[in-house]
């Protein structure tokens, strides 16, 4: 079988729980050190697989297919022996793209090597991507989304993987949430000025703030009568919904989602931080 992303993953957690809730975005970009092919065919496994209590299983035909790699519905597209792919490559996956899934309710084009899509073909993959059949998912493998043009990124979700050796900005993530929890301006600070000093990367911000966004998003849904999630996620969503009142939920929550879009431009990440301590104090003056 065919190598996939271990389960115990931070981003296969991830993945679960997006497949659970039926929100696996149609575009994704797999960005980072980590094993991208792996993480690509498990997120395929999720949008193919036939279970009704948690998808993937990786134990029924659809995901044992995918794992094996010979799923008809999960399309490779990568040159062996070239440095890009041929323009009869792409206009073959144009036309195949309106042709409905063979087996399974998607269609999923697996890019494993963004590098090899130039500029003429990430223009012809626009419209599909864009405009393309409900059915159809496109998985990008890059070392960095900068490898694809903006307009390609601005329809895609980007999911990072981390290598071995990498910060665990997850913890992180949920130790700012904790901090926001706690409802204290001047804890929260020390903990921002304690990224700054750290010499944070912009990366690893924009991880960071993506990570906090989801709790403080999972938070909210709480508010709205969502049932919790299990883990320590779930426990610090659970917490700032109990600490913070749902204006405020609302307003964190739209807060970190702009300054984690905003690490995707030439911003410095102490910009960043400072933008988002001065945000969080007019927050909790309004709760006093």
């Amino acid at each position: 079988m065919a190598q996939l992303m271990a389960e115990n993953d931070p981003l296969a957690r991830h993945v679960r729980q997006l497949a659970q809730h039926n929100s696996l975005p149609h575009a994704i970009i797999l960005s980072g050190p980590g094993e991208k092919l792996g993480a690509a065919r498990y997120i395929a496994a999720a949008m193919l697989c036939r279970s009704e209590t948690g998808r993937p299983c990786l134990s029924c035909p659809a995901c044992r297919k995918v794992a094996q790699g010979i799923h008809p519905d999960v399309i490779p597209v990568r040159e062996t022996d070239r440095r890009e792919l041929t323009v009869d490559t792409v206009r073959q996956l144009r036309q195949d793209v309106y042709i409905r899934p063979n087996e399974g309710e998607r269609k999923v084009y697996l890019f494993a090597d963004c590098g090899q899509l130039n500029e003429r073909d990430q223009n012809v993959l626009l419209k599909i991507v864009e405009e393309g059949p409900s059915y159809a998912a496109f998985l990008f493998c890059a070392d960095s989304a900068a490898a694809l043009l903006p307009t390609i990124r601005s329809r895609c979700v980007e999911l990072k993987l981390r290598g071995e050796d990498a910060v665990p900005e997850t913890e992180q993530a949920l130790a700012l949430c904790r901090a926001f929890a706690g409802g204290e301006v001047p804890e929260v600070t020390r903990f921002l000025v304690s990224l700054e000093n750290s010499r944070i990367k912009r990366e690893q911000l924009q991880t960071l703030l993506e990570d906090a966004w989801r709790v403080a998003a999972q938070a909210l849904l709480l508010r709205c009568g969502k049932a919790p999630l299990p883990g320590p996620a779930g426990d610090t969503a659970a917490a700032l919904s109990r600490a913070l009142p749902r204006a405020a939920l609302q307003k964190l929550t739209d807060c970190l989602h702009h300054y984690a879009s905003e690490c995707r431009y030439n911003v410095g990440p102490g910009h960043v931080l400072g933008a988002l301590a001065a945000d969080w104090e007019a927050i909790a003056q309004k709760m006093a």
